[in-house]
């Protein structure tokens, strides 16, 4: 049969429906994962169309899925870095949503102290155990949208759960109606999508998602997680790795609108980011992050990389402030205690420290020549360079000045005692036949030793 399509206003042949295969056994996909060896990328050279959503978002999970990877936030941390994730999202909510567990008092004080704030963005949603008891809890703390576990590999349904397609079918969908029914919107989160039977089990049961949200006249939102980071952004690989593929699947044969589709991945094969920007790319609204991309295992895709791709992508920050990147790095060092690894991009302490002697003399001539753009502007962090045995007195000082952040009449120059006594000190290192450049915690070590802690680690 042919009918004009709503999306492309073509004649194209109807779309077809795909019914549950309830198998005996569960498709492992064992060809694709082995388990003993390395997971392979198999193509299909199946191109899907992009289609980038009209609006693009960021949603935050640092307080759920970033919280079961560190020591817990207390509840004041917790309202710090929501006053920050705010800031940072701007007038128009570009970071529209962060979740919150309600299982402990701790909890649901933060929740609530973060309520009381007033703040537009970013709106606080939940994570619950899938329960009618949990989901009065959500309607009580006036939420309006929450997150349930659903998972939708075989490895989980058969594995885990014990149960066959059609009973974890039923089950899920027995209990999204129990959220409808007290008024709360699912975001159902299909764990594991990179190794589920997409049209199998996943697209037969959005489908029906898809009606009960229609009957219910209740919205239900979809998140793809890529559990164990296995999805591949490029084009023509075949399903389930394929990032472009699960989006236009869901789409086009189960009909969910892009504000409706979220993507949440991780960086077990380090593509979380391109992924993420992939899922936009080909009709998501919204990547699911984590602040500094702290999560489980190898992390969640960072927040703060998804912010310049959207800067990227759009041309504008439109109104986001990425100086308060910068701002929740010092916060979660100098709070929480949390290293952050020093070559990290955008937050770690030397991402843009060039160490190579021939850089540094281009940086410090112009500094467009070495450095990824102005920083300065953009995360008020300056560019800088390591110390070494060609460094002078005034670039002493500048470094002292950068790395401590000192300006006006707490900058140092060049003929402070320190500067001087710090030059000293290099000098000798590398007249002992030192040939690398100094690291920042050994200077840093150095100056407080040589400034009688007036300078102290930061």
């Amino acid at each position: 049969m042919l009918e004009i399509s709503s999306k492309t206003n073509l004649l194209e042949q109807s779309t077809y429906k795909y019914s549950l295969q309830d198998v005996e056994e569960p498709n492992l996909y064992r060809e694709v994962y082995p388990y003993t060896d390395v997971p392979r990328i198999a193509f299909n050279h199946r191109r899907v169309p992009i289609g980038m959503p009209q609006d693009i978002w960021i949603t935050d999970t640092s307080f759920r899925d970033g919280q079961q990877s560190v020591e817990p936030y207390s509840v004041k941390q917790i309202v710090d870095l929501f006053k920050l994730l705010s800031r940072l999202s701007g007038p128009y909510g570009i970071i529209r949503q962060t979740e919150f567990f309600v299982y402990s008092q701790k909890d649901r004080e933060a929740l609530e102290k973060c309520q009381e704030l007033g703040l537009k963005f970013p709106e606080i949603t939940t994570w619950i155990r899938a329960s009618r008891q949990d989901f009065k809890l959500v309607k009580d703390l006036g939420i309006r949208e929450t997150g349930i576990l659903v998972s939708c590999s075989d490895y989980h349904i058969f594995k885990k759960m014990k149960m066959t397609r059609k009973q974890c079918m039923e089950y899920y969908l027995q209990t999204v109606s129990d959220a409808f029914e007290a008024g709360v919107m699912p975001r159902c989160h299909l764990e594991d999508i990179t190794r589920a039977d997409f049209y199998g089990f996943v697209v037969p049961f959005v489908n029906e998602l898809m009606k009960l949200s229609k009957q219910a006249k209740i919205p239900v939102r979809i998140r793809a997680c890529d559990t164990m980071g296995y999805g591949i952004p490029y084009p023509e690989v075949a399903i389930p790795r394929s990032v472009p593929g699960i989006i236009y699947g869901w789409q086009h044969y189960s009909e969910v609108p892009s504000e409706m589709l979220e993507w949440h991945g991780h960086n077990d094969f380090y593509k979380s980011v391109t992924n993420a920007t992939t899922a936009w790319l080909y009709g998501a609204s919204g990547v699911n992050c984590s602040m500094l991309g702290i999560g489980e295992r190898t992390g969640n895709v960072p927040l703060e990389a998804m912010v310049f791709e959207y800067a990227s992508l759009r041309g504008s920050f439109d109104g986001m402030d990425p100086t308060v990147i910068t701002e929740i790095a010092e916060y979660f060092s100098r709070e929480i205690g949390y290293e952050i690894p020093p070559m990290t991009p955008f937050v770690g302490k030397n991402f843009n420290v060039t160490r190579a002697g021939i850089h540094a003399d281009g940086l410090l001539k112009d500094e467009e020549i070495y450095n990824i753009f102005d920083t300065k502007k953009i995360l008020n962090r300056s560019a800088t360079v390591m110390l070494g045995k060609a460094s002078g007195l005034a670039g002493i000082a500048y470094w002292i000045n950068e790395n401590y952040r000192l300006s006006g009449s707490e900058a140092v120059d060049k003929k402070d005692p320190l500067v001087i006594a710090l030059k000293e000190w290099i000098d000798a290192e590398y007249e002992d036949g030192r040939q690398t450049t100094l690291s920042t915690s050994e200077l840093e070590e150095k100056i407080e030793e040589l400034s009688n802690k007036r300078f102290q680690r930061l």
